[in-house]
């Protein structure tokens, strides 16, 4: 699945077209790398994101195409939030 994508379904960020705006901006890293919005991402993928002063990161548990909002919390495993 997109990067952009996996980000909207987990409801990291609410809407896709800004999912692409921040990956393509470079505040977006996975595994480390600086990743585009069209990346594939798969379970066990780390992802930092850099929203201005705050940083979080995550490990991609599970890829799903559609999940109900109250589940989109169990795709992810927050390691750090700072």
């Amino acid at each position: 699945m997109r990067l952009d994508k996996f980000l909207k379904v987990s409801r990291v960020i609410k809407r896709r077209t800004l999912a692409k705006e921040v990956c393509d901006s470079g505040h977006i890293q996975v595994n480390g790398r600086v990743a585009k919005a069209s990346l594939e991402v798969k379970p066990g993928d780390r992802v930092e994101i850099n929203f201005g002063s705050r940083k979080t990161c995550f490990e991609i548990i599970e890829v799903k195409e559609t999940v109900p909002a109250k589940e989109a919390a169990s795709l992810y495993k927050i390691i750090e939030q700072a």
